[in-house]
């Protein structure tokens, strides 16, 4: 038997928020959760692919371990 008053209250029907939509309850200590990222918006999940190239690294590496061919090149630097 758990002692009176030590412990916090608990959500059985706790709502996780992500981009203003529930996408799923849980139990928990919050009656809200909000989050970034979870499994249905995951791209390790939903087979997505996203690279974000900040500066010009990823361009940097290709370039640099030669995976990166003349036409990838030339765009690249159009873009600049």
């Amino acid at each position: 038997m758990p002692k009176p008053e030590i412990h916090p209250t608990w959500y059985p029907d706790a709502k996780v928020i992500c981009n203003g939509e529930v996408v799923m309850t849980v139990g928990s200590t919050q009656p809200e959760i909000s989050v970034d990222v979870w499994s249905g918006n995951h791209p390790f999940y939903t087979g997505t692919q996203k690279i974000i190239d900040t500066e010009g690294r990823v361009d940097r590496f290709l370039r640099k371990y030669g995976m990166l061919d003349a036409s990838n090149d030339a765009e690249s630097d159009a873009k600049k």
